[in-house]
């Protein structure tokens, strides 16, 4: 293909995804920007668009995925944290048990291998699940299909809790209106991509498994936890990072994973409602020990986006620090023990499929 036809190609690509991501916004959707790409690449590749996003722009948008999961790791999340330790632990143990159940249930039931199943029911961040996902040999394209619609459901379902509770509309996440961040100080964005190049070298020397996000994560989340630098990040560099995400990832899409994806749906709403009702014991439980009010236990113990979720508790004036702690703590959980879930599921579906391939060996001959 000839430069100037993939320049056009990359810039209706561009065009396209804008639009869509806009759609989505004023529909309130949640992970808008990310979506938006991620559905006009889709198209794009089923159209047979020969079209590839760089290796190396997909590594720095995970790494950039590190350091905003890092960012969440504020002195009130901390205080929160060490006040609370104990219940919030427990809790946080108790979802992510609960999103390993239901990654089994779809394994011995659904039509999932293990890897992708308990990626994509692990209740963390969407986009670092998707990451991590490829580097441990899970379809990226059916985690992320997973992860987002639960998101959907989650951040619907928590959006009308909240107004239930409270009487009025909470805005959502997805509905913000964003500056473009031109303005963001220079010398903490400076440092910041200094961080981020520093663990994006680390990962290409030690070769760990979702180096490129785990790495930048742990060092940004070390150096802003110890207040000895403030990890900037502007919407427009985010929403450049969200773009690169969702066009990986949806240009990866073929016409059978799209078929086998809409024929998963209906047993995916069930496994996000199973998941939703375990974590609903967890707020059940951070109420009877600890008195939280119900709303915010239920925000702090949701399935969802970790942002989309943080601004339904600010606009419904529930206990934020509270519900930021246990969110965050759930995600650095989630990012670390994911790949040891996913590993044992995997080993199980193994197993499980390796004993039924022997018996009907056996009941051939």
């Amino acid at each position: 293909m000839s430069l100037s036809r993939r320049a056009c190609l990359w810039a209706a690509l561009v065009l396209v995804s804008g639009l869509v991501a806009g759609l989505l916004a004023w529909a309130a959707f949640p992970a808008a920007v990310l979506l938006g790409p991620m559905l006009a690449a889709m198209a794009f590749a089923l159209g047979g668009a020969p079209l590839e996003v760089p290796r190396w722009a997909f590594s720095a948008a995970q790494a950039v995925v590190g350091c905003l999961v890092a960012v969440t790791v504020t002195p009130a999340t901390l205080a929160a944290l060490g006040q609370q330790w104990l219940p919030m632990l427990v809790t946080i143990v108790h979802i992510i048990v609960s999103g390993a159940l239901v990654g089994l249930a779809l394994v011995l039931w659904g039509s999932m291998p293990g890897s992708t199943a308990a990626w994509g029911a692990s209740p963390g961040g969407a986009a670092a699940m998707s990451i991590m996902a490829e580097s441990y040999g899970a379809d990226m394209r059916m985690v992320a299909f997973m992860q987002y619609l639960r998101m959907f459901v989650v951040v619907l379902t928590a959006s009308g809790v909240s107004r239930l509770v409270l009487g009025h509309a909470v805005e959502p996440a997805a509905g913000r209106v964003l500056s473009l961040g031109l303005d963001a100080p220079m010398l903490p964005l400076a440092l910041t991509g200094l961080v981020i190049a520093a663990g994006l070298l680390l990962a290409s020397r030690l070769r760990v498994p979702a180096g490129t996000m785990l790495l930048p994560m742990l060092l940004a989340a070390a150096l802003s936890a110890g207040g000895l630098m403030h990890i900037t990040l502007p919407a427009w560099l985010l929403w450049t990072t969200y773009a690169c995400l969702g066009w990986y990832i949806g240009m990866r899409f073929t016409r059978s994973t799209v078929r086998h994806a809409l024929r998963a749906i209906p047993q995916l709403l069930l496994a996000t409602f199973l998941l939703m009702v375990l974590c609903g014991l967890a707020a059940w439980m951070l109420t009877a020990w600890l008195g939280v009010d119900p709303l915010s236990a239920y925000l702090a113990t949701s399935p969802g986006g970790l942002d989309s979720v943080v601004v339904i508790a600010a606009g419904s004036g529930c206990d934020v620090p509270f519900v930021m702690a246990q969110q965050t703590l759930r995600l650095f959980a989630v990012v670390l023990i994911g790949p040891l879930v996913a590993r044992l599921l995997c080993r199980f579906d193994a197993r499980r499929r390796g004993m039924g391939e022997a018996a009907a060996q056996g009941a051939r001959r």
